[in-house]
């Protein structure tokens, strides 16, 4: 790998890391508690990959990837779901996991023209893997937000070798966040958005099971930390300046569990999971495409490509047990967001527009005057 691209990846990566995530200035979002590393990857098993992609005046993207084990996912599929909260996007493979219940390959975001190279290279990652010496039909799953604000998105200046990349270098622990892989040129609320994760761990006697989320934040609305009308009082919001400021934009939701769900009950923890876009003041608007993405990790609920036998005995959460799950999701996603914008600065990008971070220590001035933080 040539070096220059190995130092756009240290300075995606450096950038993240020297900013504070939400609970580090004592917000705390919800009752339930965080996992060790309040990140998508404390559901074990799960692996994240970035590529970034800082380069000139007018390159701002990336690609992220999400690995929900490190086997061989096509011949151990993970039982998983799609949630459509406005379709105005491109998810690729969206129709056969709704139709079979599951994922065969890495979970990969990108921005909106790169989708289809994002393909190619998940396609030949697959039939590249022992094992996979017969396949041929892979389905990707690969989705997007458009990043053409802060990025030159026409030049298409994702490779495939940089969605090779972030597969073959994903890792559990601490997740980079902000501005770096898929939320590299994204925008949120005004501000500069990215990637953003965290998790939940149940207490024991409502199961032990453990939800992470990773989100890209590229969409609008009226950004509310904690209940609080940020976005408000700092006057940068969708509709404001006489109703000309743009809203549209998208939010890709990835979410993970180590709890025994099919995809049926995935799904129904998927729609939680969107609710949270809410509650930070998201809109959903038209232009905005935002989709949740869920998946078990259970080792025991793994669908082989070859089936031995003609039926499967697995053992499921009752509905009545999954509704703990349900606010897991919601917490989680709200901070995953809320981790995209106080992990990103401020970015200049395409045609020298500026997007500024987020004013954290105004912010933290306004949430002191709720009593939200001390």
């Amino acid at each position: 790998m040539k070096l220059p691209f190995l130092l756009l990846l240290a300075f995606g990566l450096s950038s993240a890391i020297a900013q504070q995530r939400a609970c580090a200035i004592g917000l705390k979002i919800g009752v339930l508690e965080p996992g060790k590393f309040n990140s998508i990857t404390d559901v074990t098993g799960v692996k994240v990959g970035h590529t970034t992609l800082i380069k000139g005046n007018d390159i701002r993207t990336g690609v992220t990837a999400i690995l929900p084990h490190t086997g061989n996912l096509f011949q151990e599929k993970v039982p998983a779901a799609i949630y459509v909260g406005n379709g105005f996007g491109k998810l690729a493979g969206s129709t056969q996991v709704k139709e079979l219940g599951n994922i065969e390959t890495p979970i990969i975001l990108t921005n909106t023209l790169s989708v289809a190279t994002a393909m190619e290279a998940v396609i030949e990652h697959t039939l590249s893997q022992k094992g996979n010496e017969q396949v041929q039909s892979v389905n990707a799953v690969v989705g997007e937000t458009n990043d053409g604000g802060l990025n030159d998105i026409r030049g298409r200046h994702i490779q495939k070798a940089d969605v090779l990349h972030a597969i073959n270098t994903a890792s559990d622990g601490m997740v980079a966040e902000g501005s770096v892989g898929a939320g590299t040129g994204t925008i949120c609320f005004g501000f500069k958005g990215g990637i953003g994760t965290s998790s939940r761990k149940l207490p024991e006697s409502l199961g032990g099971y453990t939800v992470g989320v990773l989100v890209q934040t590229n969409f609008g609305g009226v950004l509310e930390i904690n209940g609080v009308p940020v976005g408000q009082a700092l006057g940068q919001f969708s509709f404001s300046r006489e109703l000309s400021k743009k809203s549209d934009g998208s939010c890709m939701i990835v979410v993970a569990t180590d709890a025994p769900l099919d995809g049926r009950n995935l799904e129904r923890l998927a729609k939680r999971a969107f609710m949270a876009l809410a509650k930070t003041g998201g809109v959903a608007s038209n232009g905005s495409g935002d989709y949740v993405i869920a998946f078990s990790t259970d080792s025991s609920l793994r669908i082989p490509h070859v089936a031995r036998t003609k039926t499967l005995s697995t053992s499921l959460l009752v509905n009545d047990a999954v509704t703990p799950l349900f606010l897991a999701a919601i917490e989680a996603t709200e901070e995953a967001v809320l981790n995209s914008l106080f992990m990103s600065t401020t970015m200049k990008g395409k045609d020298n527009r500026e997007i500024p971070g987020l004013p954290v220590e105004k912010v933290k001035e306004i949430l002191r005057k709720y009593n939200k933080i001390k």
